[in-house]
């Protein structure tokens, strides 16, 4: 990911480091500024990169050319420096150093490095404006959205809490090693703490077990992955229960997913396909998407509910992913591939990120949708319960003509009526937001399209109800 790339870049020599930094895409944690830039505005980056994961400034780079900071002054660089004590409220927490270049002329510069770590709070600048970094943009939240920022941040204040009587003997030192190997760092003591994954006497913060500990269940029983196999397309209760294949997986993260990815490749219904001259088994649902939800599932959840665990259930027909904590604040569930980021585990995300786990959060759920599209099938589905979020990817191929006739909104409302099994046309109005005008246009669009029906004895009728129409 780009903060280790730009770790790496700042580790060449002067003469290749501005133009290492120039060769990278701006990002979640990484961000460019001229020697131009007002220190309110850097001040406006740095709290951005507070509120979310934390991340990297370097100025004096500007529209592909290393400009350098010499001709701004020495007035203008103590500003900078100063512009997270002057400009931010409370004082966003990050360091700055110079580091030497050679400017776009060839002359030896220097440019400013302001690293930024996440924190728990949230920051604002001197008109007690509240920004947030998503994506390769910093964008200003509106009153609702740092409302819900700030409950964002309770629950994020989770992953660093202090494991109690947990230090580096906990920790799986082999883990440990494939992760400062991966990002190219010497020393693994010096690079947890670098992520902000131990404490300053010394302990481990549940994030760091969650990574990298021995036995993680044995502080966090309910961390781990449960994958189920039904036959057929339902769950079955009781005698006519379905349940054929039922695996507990635990260990830390990386281990989790690698393993998971495993078992739900091996249970996942499948046809054999005639691949590069060899036929090979494929999953009726593309792995690149069940994958993506796997992750996001095991980064984002949260891990401060107790009593509940992640669940894979795979049936004929579809694979659902079920985890504990709704949506963080700014995503509309209703409105997945259109998210503002947030994450609710910042260093577990960074370091799933460094280890090449998925996609950011946001590119993640937009790549789920593109395979699933690819592959001719329905859109993945979301949906919250009172305390978790479930993805549903479906096999059952899906009519592209069909979904071009349908009005925008149309098929959320579908989705409320299949959840509920039936809905009255205020219920409905109230399950998707919708003004009743256009739940009405869309149900009758529905209703021509031969997917619902209207069930009353009239017009009038308190007890009529729309449903899914019966084949």
């Amino acid at each position: 990911m780009t903060t280790v790339a730009a770790e790496q870049a700042l580790a060449r020599s002067p003469s290749l480091r501005g133009a290492a930094l120039l060769e990278l895409a701006e990002d979640q944690w990484f961000d460019r500024k001229s020697a131009r830039v007002d220190p309110k505005q850097l001040a406006e980056a740095l709290i951005g990169f507070a509120n979310a994961e934390g991340g990297m400034v370097v100025v004096g780079l500007h529209n592909g050319r290393v400009e350098g900071i010499q001709s701004a002054g020495p007035k203008r660089l103590s500003a900078w420096q100063q512009a997270a004590m002057n400009f931010t409220h409370p004082p966003v927490r990050c360091e700055s150093k110079l580091v030497e270049c050679r400017n776009a002329n060839n002359q030896p510069d220097h440019l400013l490095i302001v690293t930024v770590e996440p924190s728990e709070q949230i920051h604002a600048d001197s008109r007690d404006q509240a920004f947030l970094r998503v994506g390769d943009a910093t964008r200003k939240l509106n009153f609702t959205q740092r409302q819900n920022l700030a409950y964002d941040k309770g629950q994020a204040s989770f992953e660093v809490t202090p494991v109690q009587d947990a230090g580096l003997d906990n920790l799986d030192q082999e883990l440990l090693a494939q992760y400062a190997e991966a990002v190219g760092h010497p020393d693994p003591v010096r690079l947890l703490q670098a992520r902000n994954l131990m404490t300053g006497a010394g302990g481990v913060t549940t994030a760091a077990m969650l990574l990298f500990g021995t036995n993680p269940q044995s502080s966090l029983p309910e961390a781990y992955v449960r994958v189920l196999r039904y036959q057929g397309a339902e769950r079955g209760t009781g005698a006519r229960q379905r349940l054929i294949d039922d695996v507990i997986i635990e260990g830390p993260i990386p281990r989790q997913l690698a393993r998971a990815r495993q078992v739900v490749f091996d249970l996942v219904p499948a046809r054999r396909a005639l691949l590069a001259g060899r036929f090979e088994r494929l999953p009726l649902i593309p792995e690149d998407a069940w994958l993506e939800g796997l992750v996001n599932a095991a980064v984002h959840r949260s891990y401060s509910i107790s009593g509940d665990h992640i669940r894979v259930e795979i049936f004929d027909d579809r694979i659902e992913i079920e985890s504990p904590g709704r949506f963080p604040g700014l995503i509309d569930p209703r409105q997945p591939r259109d998210i503002a980021r947030f994450a609710r585990n910042p260093r577990i995300t960074r370091v799933c990120a460094d280890l090449h786990f998925g996609q950011e959060l946001g590119e993640g759920i937009r790549r789920m949708f593109d395979e699933m599209h690819l592959a001719g099938l329905a859109d993945p589905e979301y949906s919250q319960t009172a305390g978790s979020v479930r993805l549903m990817l479906s096999s059952q191929p899906v009519d592209r003509q069909l979904e071009a006739r349908l009005p925008p909104g149309a098929r959320e409302l579908l989705r409320a009526i299949n959840n509920s099994g039936r809905l009255s046309t205020g219920d409905a109005a109230e399950a998707t937001g919708q003004s009743r005008p256009t739940v009405l246009r869309h149900l009758r669009a529905l209703q021509a399209e031969g997917l619902i029906t209207w069930v009353g004895q009239s017009t009038k009728d308190p007890r009529a109800y729309w449903t899914r129409r019966l084949e």
